[in-house]
């Protein structure tokens, strides 16, 4: 039993969202209060065509059903940002908020990302074709795992080695995480809580905490907080 899980970037909507994954560990995984830190459904790829699937209902009724017995809080990202127009009320029992302070060891600052990316405030069109884009480097993963998988090597992600490898992006990633700490300075926290680059972290940034939940798209990551406050990235 945890007192919280953090958890972001589902991507309902996606061929690529590991939905089935994602019910079966929170299932498995009681908490206290769940926090779904931005991009849980991808309206920009439904707005593109993208099939809605059965399991991805299963997970949104999950979500309904958990809000009822315990506290649940979706923060908004910017694939959801058609929660834009609920922020401060509630769907349900479920709470919509636009960042969110929880106290563990320390005070951290909870907020999805997107509002210190450059790309998604001021040239959202070069994000959204940016999505595209990572939508093809997720294609190109299932074909070559498939075939990886027949010759029995283990899972090679094309999409994060080519972030790994492109120095603008790994710019990118250091830029995110200081500005993130910077905003947990601003907001007088210890720590700060991502989602959003899909890269889950755990690291100290100075004399302040840096943890991104990662995403379920591939790494199906979650920040997983005991009644001790001790915080573990959990991985499925």
């Amino acid at each position: 039993m945890y007192k919280y899980i953090i958890v972001s970037d589902l991507h309902l909507g996606t061929k690529h969202s590991k939905a089935k994954e994602f019910l079966k560990f929170i299932e498995e995984n009681p908490c206290d209060e769940l926090i779904l830190n931005g991009d849980i459904v991808d309206g920009w790829a439904l707005q593109r065509g993208t099939k809605w699937r059965p399991s991805h209902t299963k997970v949104i009724a999950k979500l309904i059903k958990l809000s009822t017995k315990q506290k649940v809080v979706w923060i908004r990202g910017n694939h959801d940002d058609f929660l834009k127009d609920f922020t401060g009320i509630n769907l349900g029992n479920i709470k919509i908020k636009e960042d969110y302070i929880i106290t563990a060891d320390k005070r951290y600052f909870v907020f999805h990302g997107d509002i210190i990316d450059i790309f998604i405030t001021k040239y959202k069109w070069l994000s959204q074709i940016g999505a595209v884009g990572y939508d093809l480097a997720l294609l190109l993963n299932d074909l070559y795992n498939r075939y990886r998988k027949w010759r029995n090597l283990p899972y090679y992600s094309i999409s994060q080695r080519i972030k790994e490898g492109v120095k603008i992006a790994t710019n990118y990633v250091n830029d995110f995480e200081t500005t993130a700490i910077r905003m947990a300075s601003e907001k007088m926290c210890d720590g700060v809580i991502c989602g959003h680059i899909h890269q889950p972290a755990d690291r100290m940034i100075g004399d302040k905490r840096y943890l991104n939940s990662g995403d379920w798209v591939e790494n199906m990551t979650a920040i997983c907080i005991n009644d001790n406050n001790k915080i573990t990235i959990e991985k499925v």
